[in-house]
């Protein structure tokens, strides 16, 4: 018999690996975030007691009408370490490379800088699905907030840490959450 791969199966099997290193604690509670095909939730759970601290999600009424365009967010680039613009100017000046497929010296150099998670958000800041998830960020960390909670766990359920999972940790971390 052919096995077939379920993609959530394996989801699940990456939550309990990532659950295994990871407890929210009443200092510290766990920023958990759930992903569906349409929307996002976020909660802020305390493992120790059960409870659920703070939580938000792409269905509530303030957000039925959000409008990306109307949003002010557009991820800024964070400031590079000085070595990294070094590192790019010293691949630019050397001589390029000899031989058939060789590639000139600054595009190695443009393909070797590494952009930040918050650089790497800049390209998709507009869609809707993604400026809703930052949007659902902000509200769970201002109710965490309220509840006295600064500092958090991210737990990202076994989903990939890019795009709206992405986005909803960035917007968290711009209302105030360390994390």
């Amino acid at each position: 018999m052919i096995k077939k791969f379920e993609a959530n199966k394996a989801r699940l099997r990456r939550h309990q690996r990532i659950r295994r290193h990871l407890e929210g604690t009443s200092s510290r509670p766990r920023l958990n975030v759930f992903r569906s095909g349409n929307h996002i939730y976020a909660q802020v759970i305390d493992d120790t007691t059960g409870k659920t601290l703070a939580a938000a999600s792409s269905l509530e009424e303030s957000l039925k009408s959000f409008n990306p365009e109307s949003s002010s967010w557009t991820p800024t680039a964070s400031t590079t370490s000085a070595e990294e613009p070094a590192a790019v100017e010293a691949a630019a000046e050397a001589p390029a490379r000899k031989g058939k497929g060789a590639k000139p010296a600054q595009a190695v150099a443009e393909k070797k800088a590494k952009k930040s998670p918050v650089e790497q958000l800049s390209g998709i800041a507009s869609n809707r699905r993604v400026a809703l998830a930052h949007e659902v960020g902000k509200i769970v960390a201002a109710r965490a907030k309220e509840k006295g909670v600064t500092r958090v766990v991210f737990d990202r359920a076994g989903y990939a840490y890019h795009g709206r999972v992405a986005a909803l940790a960035e917007g968290a971390r711009e209302t105030g959450l360390e994390f």
